[in-house]
């Protein structure tokens, strides 16, 4: 029996006279899909996650679906479960994505909803309930760059000297995400996985959760893998989160110079992580389409490494990638 018909008798055992439809209703980079279930009374809909159990586990993500609802945060209820074929049925959270409503006159508004989310979220952190993002996985995340955006994408090899320099820049990362405090943090927190509810946001693709360093969702949220704002709006909405992170009584500092200097040590990991994963999705996974916004990481890198004295030689590293200055790229920085 393939897993769309045992799809169908798992929705057909909660519903067993009714009749409906399945269709596409959307899909990630791992290898979950969703369908929405539509009821031929049309009195409702429903969404169905398929996450084979041998490549996905549904258990984070009924774990942390409790954890979010109980701290206030719009996620979709888990209606049905069968964890051993990894299949759940959740409220339909609709169909409209931050990512597609979001524009000059609506991302004031949705993105002051999300912070407000997002914070309900980090104050409802306690230590030991989830993974911890602690130095193993932040290293584990990074090499993810050289091993395939580096050497499988460009093609590069990555010969002694790109491996000191990345092991340094590596290490001053880790220091700076590390010396931060700790809280829930989401790790996709992205206008593709918000959706535009009542009540705003609905908050979906959360089982990756960990407890780590308080900036990375609010990086996540800023910049975005399939969305860039200007610098000066992205400084502001940062200083929003940041005031009402602290009025809220969030670990964030009175100095709001340091918080951003977090912020942007934060997003280096994780855009550098992004790349090694599009091109990880392209060439392992047979999926093109994200290595069409590699240019847009590569940028935010950029940016920031031009910023930090102590982070030339990553910009060197980009020059030498992007053959945008001479010599071999193994030359010694």
């Amino acid at each position: 029996m393939d897993r769309i018909e045992s799809l169908r008798r798992f929705i057909a055992g909660q519903f067993p006279d009714a009749s409906f439809t399945l269709a596409p209703a959307s899909a990630d980079a791992s290898f979950r899909r969703y369908f929405r279930v539509t009821f031929a009374d049309h009195t409702r809909s429903l969404v169905v996650m398929d996450a084979p159990p041998d490549k996905e586990d549904c258990r984070p993500f009924v774990k942390v679906a409790g954890l979010m609802a109980a701290a206030g945060v719009h996620v979709p209820r888990i209606l049905a479960q069968d964890l051993d074929q990894g299949f759940l049925l959740l409220d339909d959270l609709g169909s409209t994505p931050y990512l597609s409503a979001l524009n000059e006159s609506t991302a004031d508004r949705l993105f002051a909803d999300a912070i407000d989310a997002l914070i309900k979220w980090q104050l409802a952190s306690r230590a030991d309930v989830l993974p911890p993002y602690d130095e193993a996985l932040l290293r584990r995340e990074l090499e993810l760059f050289p091993q395939w955006y580096v050497e499988r994408h460009l093609g590069v090899p990555v010969d002694a000297a790109m491996r000191v320099t990345l092991d340094r820049v590596f290490a001053l990362i880790i220091e700076s995400n590390l010396a931060q405090p700790k809280v829930y943090v989401h790790r996709d927190y992205m206008p593709r996985n918000l959706m535009v509810t009542e009540p705003n946001p609905g908050v979906l693709d959360f089982q990756d959760a960990v407890y780590g360093p308080i900036t990375y969702d609010v990086v996540s949220l800023f910049k975005d893998a399939f969305l860039s704002w200007p610098e000066e709006r992205v400084l502001d909405w940062t200083i929003r989160y940041w005031e009402r992170a602290k009025k809220a009584g969030l670990p964030v500092g009175p100095d709001f110079g340091a918080f951003y200097r977090d912020f942007e040590w934060m997003g280096l990991q994780r855009h550098l992580k992004v790349l090694g994963i599009f091109a990880r999705i392209c060439h392992r996974d047979g999926k093109p389409s994200y290595v069409a916004d590699t240019p847009r990481f590569v940028n935010y890198v950029r940016a920031v490494a031009k910023r930090y004295n102590a982070l030339g030689p990553l910009l060197a590293l980009f020059d030498r990638l992007e053959n945008r200055a001479p010599g071999a790229v193994g030359f010694t920085f």
